[in-house]
């Protein structure tokens, strides 16, 4: 598969090797999502999967854009699928903002094909993305329960309640899971029972996702803050702070972690010291996590625009006038970018 979950592999580094399609490009065709795209979509079995912000969840003809199957969860979408073995899992929460009529969240996992329904299971208000390996599907709530499922057929296999509204997705290295809490804290658990490893606190509220790389955890923070911890010990090797939000989860390219935040400015850090090696002025606050695609690093402003730098030196590559969120995956032929309510399916010119 070529981009099964959010921030591509179960580390979440947002970085995958070996594909080759970078700018310029020309558009092979445009989706219009019927509502915000706030989440970006994955890519596998010859399908794009991507859930719009009314709680819509299409399957697109990666070749076409022509929409194969859909599903209507009568919920809000505030999360990216995940694939796994034939199957899509996604999470919805009911929420006024999309007009649902709910207040829980849902966990649900459809056949990849046809988007017949396997399973699904009513949580908390749950606007994680789900996390799938070994045959277990981990997402978190807005009571600050991590739930453990049964990929097959979703029954429970574990729960563990932290301490503070989990909103971020999960990031997985080994048997260990890495979360971060709105209550401060960042914590690790043991994947296959839910024990909490460490924990470190006193960090603001987190609603970013950790990557995990190099045997440390990257997350950022809504004090400003973007901080490195050890996968193993928890502890904190160094943080720097920023002159805003840090909404946005990391993504981690050759010794670099690549993020923005609110006070306008994207920023590479050094992965070992945390100094800046670059940053850039885009313009407007920077809420959605990027990605490294072939080098170059995607990621959207409120301005509504996107900006293609290169991961390297944050020379700019290309720049689009749509987009907000998380703006690009990719696979072997496409770049996927996503607009504010469209999705573009894009080639090498």
């Amino acid at each position: 598969m070529a981009w099964p979950t959010y921030g591509y592999d179960q580390a979440r580094v947002r970085a995958p090797t070996g594909l080759r399609v970078r700018p310029p490009f020309r558009t092979l065709w445009t989706f219009h999502g019927r509502s915000l795209l706030e989440f970006p979509p994955v890519v596998g079995y010859g399908l794009v999967y991507i859930t719009n912000f009314a709680g819509r969840l299409f399957a697109l003809d990666a070749e076409t854009g022509r929409s194969v199957w859909d599903y209507t969860s009568h919920r809000c979408g505030w999360a990216s699928p995940a694939l796994a073995d034939h199957l899509v899992y996604e999470t919805f929460i009911g929420n006024h903002e999309c007009g649902s009529r709910v207040r829980d969240g849902e966990v649900a996992a459809f056949d990849a094909k046809t988007g017949r329904v396997r399973w699904r299971r009513r949580i908390a208000p749950t606007e994680s993305s789900p996390l799938v390996a070994r045959r277990t599907v981990y997402v978190g709530d807005w009571t600050g329960r991590i739930w453990a499922f049964d990929a097959r057929n979703g029954r429970t296999r574990w729960t563990a309640r932290l301490h503070g509204a989990v909103k971020g997705s999960p990031a997985l290295d080994g048997h260990r899971l890495y979360i971060g809490t709105y209550g401060g804290e960042v914590v690790s658990l043991d994947a296959r029972t839910g024990h909490v490893l460490w924990r470190s606190g006193g960090h603001g509220s987190i609603y970013s996702s950790p990557a995990v790389a190099y045997g440390r955890v990257y997350i950022g923070s809504l004090d400003g803050g973007v901080y490195a911890f050890g996968a193993t010990t928890g502890h904190l090797l160094w943080a720097h702070p920023t002159h805003g939000y840090v909404y946005a989860s990391p993504a981690v390219w050759q010794k670099l972690v690549l993020v923005g935040s609110y006070d306008h400015r994207f920023y590479a850090f050094d992965a070992g010291t945390g100094d800046i090696r670059w940053s850039f002025e885009a313009h407007g606050p920077i809420s959605g996590a990027a990605a490294v695609i072939d080098g170059v690093v995607y990621f959207s402003t409120f301005t509504e625009r996107t900006y293609a730098l290169a991961a390297g030196s944050g020379r700019v590559v290309a720049t689009w006038r749509d987009g907000k969120y998380s703006p690009a995956v990719a696979d072997s032929k496409h770049l996927f970018l996503v607009g504010l309510g469209r999705l573009y399916g894009l080639v090498p010119r």
